[in-house]
């Protein structure tokens, strides 16, 4: 998905993820109430576009989401530009992350994430899915594959027993789980390619990719805060 030429790449994540352990938050807080559920996602395409402005040493950048709305027509996303966004809204970063292909097969919503504001995007309708924040020294340093951003949202993503999941295991033995697979970087890739995508993956030292296929249905929650990251084919994970 976008992730070569941008600084912040990582993003493409919109709406993108989190996690703790099946069923349980990231922290002590009470497990939220959903309010809003979409099921029947995995394999779904989407895209996103992330735009921000500058106040003082901050950036705070919005994350826009086809999901709900339309599978992003390809002859409408190609012909979108960065430079008509950054006029209109009159933004000082923008990121188109697209097309991406979801990877859970439901997702539930609550607080702020569930919204109703909307923009169209050369003729593309879009959600508003998550906000994300960022101070001085991460905008100087730009974000870097296999390295985690903070995503504000209530979600939990949903993926159904007997149906694989495609994880990255950092050094420390923190696990992410793929939330999307995305054509950005490599435009061929499709789900078929996934158990075999640590051939294509650039892994830093001591990094592994796996596969394995759930005995029970997975729950990945984030209360609030989801951290997320991208490998070097822009494809997105959630820690859990």
């Amino acid at each position: 998905m976008i992730f070569q030429k941008s600084t912040l790449s990582t993003f493409a994540i919109a709406f993108l993820l989190l996690y703790g352990a099946p069923g349980m938050s990231q922290t002590s807080e009470p497990m939220p109430s959903y309010e809003k559920s979409v099921s029947n996602l995995r394999n779904q395409r989407y895209c996103e576009v992330l735009y921000g402005k500058r106040h003082y040493f901050k950036l705070e950048v919005k994350v826009f989401n086809t999901q709900g709305l339309n599978l992003c027509p390809e002859d409408q996303w190609k012909t979108l530009t960065k430079e008509s966004i950054e006029k209109t809204y009159s933004a000082s970063f923008v990121v188109l992350n697209g097309p991406r292909y979801w990877m859970m097969d439901e997702i539930k919503a609550a607080g702020a994430t569930v919204n109703q504001t909307k923009e169209s995007f050369g003729g593309i309708e879009m959600n508003l899915r998550a906000t994300i924040e960022l101070g001085l020294m991460k905008q100087l340093m730009g974000s870097k594959h296999y390295s985690p951003n903070e995503i504000v949202r209530t979600t939990a993503f949903i993926y159904k027993a007997g149906t694989p999941v495609y994880e990255l295991t950092s050094p420390a033995g923190d696990v992410y789980v793929m939330q999307s697979y995305s054509q950005i970087v490599n435009p061929n890739l499709t789900m078929s390619d996934l158990p075999d995508l640590a051939k294509q993956l650039k892994l830093p030292t001591g990094w592994s990719y796996k596969t394995r296929v759930l005995e029970q249905e997975f729950s990945l929650v984030a209360n609030g805060i989801a951290y997320v990251l991208q490998d070097n084919l822009s494809n997105s994970y959630q820690r859990r």
